[in-house]
């Protein structure tokens, strides 16, 4: 790992290794909050997220990987389970803070690595990643899964919302039914229980993207 310099425009990674979509671009992703929304903070939770919760299915301690802005955690939060969103954007996590105090909920907010979540030194019943898998490309989502796999307690449940490459009018990195049962293969850490099509909103798209809701659990 390199040595950390001084100020933060001089290491805009913060001392991590720059991800692929990091890469391809030449920026971090906390620039993405620099000049107003980023394209998939839409100001509001996710609707597959909110519809999965009014089914019950967030139990115990959550994690929300890749938080973003956190409305997504909030929500969450807001039905009285214990929520934690992380994500390596410091500019998102204050303003999910700022939200959170806003309204009253109760919800924590802290900056981590999705590569490197076992230094979080905690457990969780629920996973979500909502638009963090496809952002990972092939070399790096084995890893990534790992990472899941150290934070998700045996029988719990990650979901994942990810763009789909089924459909006209995708958004960027689709992924395959396909590419999510291979990183999740049946073995010792993992059971892939179902993957539906489903939306993503952005800003960008008046109906929302294709995208898969996988559930996995943890075994």
């Amino acid at each position: 790992m390199p040595e950390r310099s001084e100020s933060l425009a001089d290491e805009p990674f913060d001392g991590r290794y720059p991800t692929s979509h990091e890469r391809m671009t030449g920026l971090p992703w906390d620039a993405s909050y620099h000049d107003g929304p980023a394209p998939w903070d839409i100001g509001r939770p996710q609707p597959a997220i909110v519809r999965l919760a009014s089914e019950g299915g967030f139990v115990g301690a959550v994690l929300d990987a890749g938080c973003g802005t956190g409305e997504n955690a909030l929500h969450v939060a807001s039905l009285g389970l214990p929520v934690l969103g992380v994500d390596v954007a410091e500019t998102a996590l204050a303003i999910a803070r700022a939200k959170a105090g806003d309204r009253g909920i109760e919800a924590e907010f802290a900056a981590a690595d999705a590569l490197r979540l076992e230094r979080l030194g905690r457990r969780f019943e629920t996973v979500l990643d909502c638009g963090l898998f496809h952002t990972f490309d092939g070399d790096e989502r084995s890893g990534y899964v790992t990472s899941l796999a150290s934070v998700t307690e045996h029988g719990g449940t990650l979901y994942v919302l990810c763009f789909s490459d089924d459909g006209p009018d995708t958004g960027p990195h689709p992924v395959s039914r396909e590419d999510l049962r291979a990183a999740f293969a049946p073995g010792d850490e993992w059971s892939v229980m179902a993957i539906e099509p489903d939306r993503i909103q952005t800003r960008f798209h008046d109906d929302g993207a294709p995208a898969w809701l996988a559930t996995i659990r943890r075994i």
